[in-house]
Formats: C-alpha cells, structure tokens, sequence
C-alpha cells in the first residue's frame, strides 16, 4: 500500500464530474451499512495506510502475520466482498462504482485482485475459530458476507451521507487539528459500545490524570438498523455524560464502524485507527471486543487482558500507548469510586448491565451514586418496562407442528386483554402477500424470514404485538432477527418442539404425502433439514397438550417476565 499520508482519499472537486461522467458506464455496487462503514474509513483516512481493499497478496499478509507486505502492523483484513455472479464478470485493471443504499455515488474501485478466500482460515486467523455457533463473527463472515473477495484503491467522490449527529461526526484530519488547536498533545481514546455513568467518569479522569492526556470519547455510530431506539438513546445519553467533565479536558466524537468482535485483534486495530485520529493512549477493557460479554457476565470468548496484552506488546510500532481499563465501584462508607482490583469487592457498591436493564425494564429507581439524572431520564424515556413495551413472539418448527394454531389463539387472547395492537404473520398469510415469488431454496427461505423479522420489528418499535409463525428452518435467520427486533422491544422465540413423527401423521395440508410421493420438493424434514434452535425462550410439545394449554405457558412466561400487567 502506499503510504504517503494525505488528508482523504476524496479526489480534489474539479475531478468530481469526471468519475460521475464515467460512473455511467461502469458496473456498481450499492454498499451494504458495513460495508459503508468500512469505506468510509478508508476514505478519510481512519484506516490509514490502507488507501483501498487489500488485494490478494496484502489479505494473505495480513491474514498470516498481523502485517502488510512493507512490515507494517494491520491487523484486520478490510475487503470488499462480492457475489460470485459479479466476480465472473470483472478483471483485474476494470473500474467499479461503488454507491450508498439509494444509489448516489461514494468512490471508484480500480481493481487489482479478484479471488475466493478460504473462509475457514480467515476465520481462525482473526477469530481464534472456524465454527460460526460459537462466534457471531464467524457467522456474518461465513452466512452474510459474500463469497468472493476484489481488492483495490480508490478514488473517494463523497464520503456516505450522514444527517444524525453531524456536528459530531469529525474525520481524523478534523479531529487531529482541533487536538492541535486546544493544545492537547497527549489524547487518550476511549471507545465503548456501553452506557456511561458516575464510575466511568472517575475511571476516565483518573486514566488522563496518570497519563497526562486529554479523553477522547469516541464512541461508534451504529445506524445498521435505521431507526433503531437505542442507537439515538446512546449518543444522547453519552453527550449528558461529556457535560460532566471540563469543557478543557474532554472532546466526543463519533465514528462509523463495523465492529467484527475479533476480540485482541479486534482491540489492536482499534488503537491504530484512534492513532489515526490523534490519539497517543487508548483505552483497553479487559474483555474488549469480546463477542460473549453480557454486561459483567464472566462468560467471555477470549482469555481476559488478552486484548491489552496484543495492544501493550505492539504499542512502539503502533506508536500508541495501551491504557487498561479498570471497573470501579461505589464505596459507601467514603463516598469515592475506588477501583475493584484494590479494594474488598464486597465493600464496594456496582450495579451490572444487566441489573440495570433490571431495573428500568421493572421501573426501579437508579441510586444517585450509580449514574446521572439526566442520563437516567434518557434511559427511562428509551426503556420503558416491559409491560409498555412492544414485543415479538416468533413460533418455529416443522408443518404440522401446531405452531399457526398456538399463534391464532394468542392473537385472539391478546385482542381479548386490548392492551396493545397485535399482528398475526403467519407462515403461509406470509408467503401469499409478501414472498409470493419466492421458491424454497435455502437463500429464499432465509429472505422471507427476514422480510417477516422486518415487519415485526417496525411493529415492535411502535409498541405493538406481532406473532410470526413460520417453519423458519435456518439458525443464521432467526439469529438475524432477534438481533433486529431485539434492538426495538421484547423477542420471545418459541420452538414448537412437536416431533416429526407426530407431525408427519397430522398432515393436514398434504405436504408430506406429496413429498414422500416425489410430487413435491423442498419440504421440510424430508428434503430439506430443520436446525433446532440453539437457545429458544421457550420450547413446546403439541403431542400431548392443547393449544390452549400451550398458549397458557406461553402467557404465563410473559407475565413472569413483565411484559404482561
């Protein structure tokens, strides 16, 4: 790559109408929220010396030894990737137009390399396994991303619209020049996907007092789902938290970024990309980037301080600092914040994520000592307890298996309570209005389950009830949607766990008759495979109960976990 650092990869105005002139005429790709993310960064430079895609001989550098072919350190592969139907159309010298969602034009791709990675060594070069059940990286890199990679440099037209949070969203140039201009020569960076409250303040000022540095928070701009609550409730909630620190010593920015949850390399590329922001220091957790963390779960993915270790032992060539970042809790008796390594854990007062998800979810008050009135009051606004929340309900399992019958009885006991608006999407209403054309090959079916996840998450988001219940055979698409949904409201998911057998003698529409006859394919459980879901909220067995005695513990679990009055 070439290392000549500019200010962007955006070509000078005057050069513009040219690349859009010959856009006209080339093959483009409209660029998934990832792969937007991804761009962008190189683009303005957060990725630098990256000035394009690797091509093949830089991916497998970087996939072998954590470096470019100069010697560089890069740690994270950063490739396009592309559909095989495209690929088998483009060679090495040809121009790609590279577009946003709605067809504007970003950058053009010159490209230099066009092949099939070996997934499986990626995967456990930059994941530490290959199996995509046990690391949601894997997955994306194994079921969403495309086959076939192209690496190349670019010519950046416009860096991706943006109309949230403008005044926040600083490219390294900017925010290295407003360091500059404050004075700061000693930045420490701090990136964090979590809610910010009293401890994380002393925890940060303490850091920048031992180390001499200005904080810069920089947390990431997530707008994968649009209109997603929570990603708004998050950066209001982080500027009511900058507003507690001197207006000298702390700066909030945001940065796009498409997070792999590759754990110590993962927090590896991070310190390079805040050194390229103008950071010296940056702030590593313990568990950083790690895929498992549940709030402060002691379940994790990698070894714990694996992540600092990687970005300690790297910092000269980095030339940033690795700071660790160390959990605080409340001392009653004092009234200080006092680091959980130097003190009896027991004298010292916390509160989880996960207890205070508790905590609004069951409209508990939040101690003072634990985070800020006005953050409070955002999250309260944003997360309100689950008995005014909307939710999903999505029943799985084979035909036959009672699962439309279960969903036709909540919609009628629901609109019974008249408590919120309910929406049946039932499996064949599902695929009469909405996946018509749709065949049952694999990739349909996973594309008519997320176009169902998609309507039920909007129905979430305004408060109301949707009951999905369709064979969904797929663990990637019923994973897709509980991340969506999950991020709006409530997500239950219901294996209607009836066995096949008792199923197949059910029949009533005939499908296995006629699939056993070969007058019908892509049914499943006799050509095509059911993968059980790996941890439903519920599982239920029609073989022996009604439907009633089944809605009845499908209520009950509701009202045990709030979401009923």
């Amino acid at each position: 790559m070439n290392n000549e650092h500019s200010e962007s990869l955006l070509v000078h105005f005057r050069r513009i109408e040219a690349l859009r002139s010959e856009a006209i005429d080339l093959q483009s790709i409209d660029l998934s929220p990832r792969q937007l993310c991804d761009l962008e960064l190189l683009l303005n430079r957060g990725f630098y010396p990256l000035v394009g895609y690797l091509n093949k001989k830089e991916y497998d550098s970087v996939v072998a030894t954590m470096r470019l072919p100069s010697g560089e350190v890069w740690p994270m592969p950063i490739n396009l990737d592309i559909k095989q139907s495209l690929a088998e159309t483009i060679k090495p010298g040809e121009r790609l137009a590279l577009n946003d969602q709605e067809g504007f034009l970003l950058a053009i791709l010159t490209v230099d390399d066009i092949w099939r990675p070996n997934k499986s060594v990626e995967a456990q070069a930059i994941y530490g396994t290959d199996d995509p059940t046990l690391h949601q990286g894997v997955m994306q890199l194994y079921d969403r991303n495309a086959d076939w990679y192209v690496g190349g440099t670019l010519e950046g037209v416009s860096l991706p619209i943006h109309y949230d949070f403008r005044e926040l969203r600083l490219s390294p140039s900017e925010t290295a020049r407003a360091f500059t201009m404050n004075g700061w020569r000693r930045v420490l960076g701090f990136h964090t996907d979590d809610y910010l409250h009293c401890a994380h303040r002393e925890m940060a000022l303490n850091a920048a007092r031992e180390h001499g540095a200005a904080l810069f928070l920089h947390p990431v701009a997530d707008l994968t789902h649009p209109g997603a609550l929570e990603y708004y409730t998050q950066i209001r909630c982080y500027q009511a938290f900058a507003r507690k620190f001197p207006s000298n010593m702390l700066k909030l920015g945001l940065t796009p970024f498409a997070s792999r949850k590759a754990g110590p390399i993962e927090a590896l590329w991070q310190a390079i990309t805040r050194k390229n922001f103008g950071c010296s220091h940056f702030m590593v957790a313990p568990d950083h980037a790690d895929p498992l963390t549940r709030g402060d779960s002691i379940k994790r993915f990698y070894p714990l301080e694996s992540a600092q270790e990687l970005v300690a032992r790297y910092a000269k060539e980095t030339g940033i600092e690795m700071v660790p970042q160390l959990r605080m809790g409340y001392q009653q008796s004092t009234k200080k914040y006092i680091a959980l390594d130097v003190s009896n854990d027991s004298d010292l007062s916390t509160i989880s994520s996960t207890e205070l998800r508790h905590k609004l979810l069951n409209d508990e008050q939040i101690p003072e000592w634990f985070s800020y009135p006005e953050v409070v009051a955002e999250l309260q606004k944003s997360f309100p307890p689950r008995s005014k929340q909307g939710f999903t309900i999505f029943l799985t399992g084979f035909s036959g298996s009672g699962k439309s019958t279960i969903a036709k009885v909540l919609l009628v006991k629901f609109m019974e309570m008249n408590d919120r608006p309910v929406t049946l999407l039932d499996g064949d209403i599902v695929r009469q209005n909405l996946s018509s054309e749709l065949t049952f090959s694999k990739e349909h079916r996973n594309l008519n389950i997320t176009r169902i996840g998609f309507v039920a998450s909007e129905i979430t988001k305004n408060g109301g009830i949707a009951l999905c219940a369709p064979i969904a055979p797929y663990e990637e698409s019923r994973q897709a949607n509980r991340a969506l949904i999950s991020s709006y409201g409530g997500y239950i998911e219901v294996h209607v766990a009836t066995p096949f057998e008792i199923c197949e003698q059910r029949d009533r529409k005939g499908l296995y008759a006629k699939a056993r006859a070969g007058k019908l394919q892509g049914v499943t459980g006799i050509t095509d495979p059911y993968i059980t879901p790996s941890k439903p909220e519920l599982s239920i067995d029609t073989s022996d109960i009604s439907p009633m005695e089944a809605v009845q513990e499908i209520l009950l679990y509701l009202e045990e976990q709030g979401y009923l009055n």
